[in-house]
């Protein structure tokens, strides 16, 4: 934690007289940047209490009233905050920097925030707890345009590693999706008390090198210039009518639709050989009220037929977990639940 702290707080600038948010729960590693950050940079935290953190309206406030110079945060506030218009052009005026991680923003929902937030960079930050904290960053020249693709995670942090690996445990072409390992400062030595997961978990790479990776479950591509893209989790590819298909990539084309605040792409099990059954819940922008069947015509346009979802449920707002990410449990469980009804 030390490694990433001192990095972070030169990297960006940390100083005396900042004012950090603690907005993450502090179960969530995330917020041990905010906490230790702060305190050995002599910055000063501001906490946010529950009540003021359940409404995107009283989190504006909150900035506001706090003149926080640095926030970190995750996708499901920002996205909920622009959803609802809480944010005027030029706000938060002593804000310097915004950071979000723990899940991936809507392009949309970013452009809104660099838009009405010209004065301030903007971090995407990518790390499993496993690796302590964060493992790389991106930061964004511009705001993205129409035709851009998803915030890359970008370079490792100083001290870290990444390794794209294929099937066979060799190193992946530039540009070739593969399995994401990740080693050096940070790296934890195991699960407590859970050998057969620590087992599973890590690997030594190359063998006999001595050599720890983690295997972080996650899918991604090196670029020509050394930048890491995210390409979901290996866990969310399903088989269906014989295709295999990444859920979220059906997510990132329905997130760059028009008239969505926010989107949870599952699977539930199809009867016969179709396999699996491509389900998406979706919470409209107010004043806008798509029907699954407009949706589906606007999603064509992007996918291939077989990568369509069959089912739509629209949300109110979407469930999230402990930690602020969408819960996609849930959102699976009620799409089974519809089924069983």
């Amino acid at each position: 934690m030390g490694h990433f702290v001192a990095w972070a707080n030169r990297h960006f600038g940390l100083r005396p007289g900042d004012r950090i948010s603690c907005q993450l729960p502090l179960h969530f590693d995330g917020s041990l940047w905010d906490v230790f950050g702060a305190l050995s940079a002599g910055a000063e935290l501001h906490l946010l209490s529950r009540r003021r953190n359940l409404l995107p309206s009283t989190v504006a406030e909150f900035i506001r009233e706090s003149r926080l110079t640095q926030w970190l945060t995750v996708p499901s506030v920002m996205t909920s905050m622009a959803g609802l218009d809480v944010v005027a052009q030029g706000d938060f005026p002593e804000l310097r920097r915004v950071f979000w991680g723990g899940d991936v923003l809507s392009l949309p929902a970013l452009r809104y925030w660099m838009a009405r937030l010209p004065h301030v960079r903007f971090t995407n930050m990518y790390g499993p707890t496993e690796t302590t904290i964060v493992s790389s960053c991106h930061t964004l020249a511009t705001i993205p345009d129409g035709d851009a693709a998803a915030v890359p995670i970008g370079r490792p942090v100083p001290g870290k590693y990444f390794q794209v690996l294929d099937g066979d445990m060799r190193p992946a072409r530039p540009g070739t999706v593969g399995d994401l390992h990740i080693s050096g400062a940070g790296l934890t030595p195991g699960y407590w008390r859970d050998p057969a997961l620590t087992e599973k978990s890590f690997v030594e790479w190359p063998p006999g090198s001595g050599t720890r990776w983690y295997r972080t479950g996650d899918l991604a591509r090196e670029d020509g210039q050394g930048v890491f893209h995210f390409h979901g989790r290996a866990d969310r590819q399903i088989k269906s009518s014989g295709h295999r298909i990444e859920l979220d990539e059906v997510a990132a084309a329905l997130r760059d639709l028009p008239g969505l605040k926010d989107i949870a792409v599952v699977s539930v099990p199809a009867p016969g050989a179709e396999g699996n059954r491509i389900c998406a819940a979706y919470v409209p922008l107010p004043g806008s009220g798509p029907t699954p069947a407009q949706l589906r015509t606007a999603l064509a346009a992007k996918l291939p037929q077989y990568m369509l979802p069959s089912q739509w449920r629209a949300y109110e707002s979407l469930p999230l977990n402990a930690n602020g990410k969408i819960d996609h449990l849930a959102v699976r469980q009620a799409f089974l639940n519809e089924r069983i009804g």
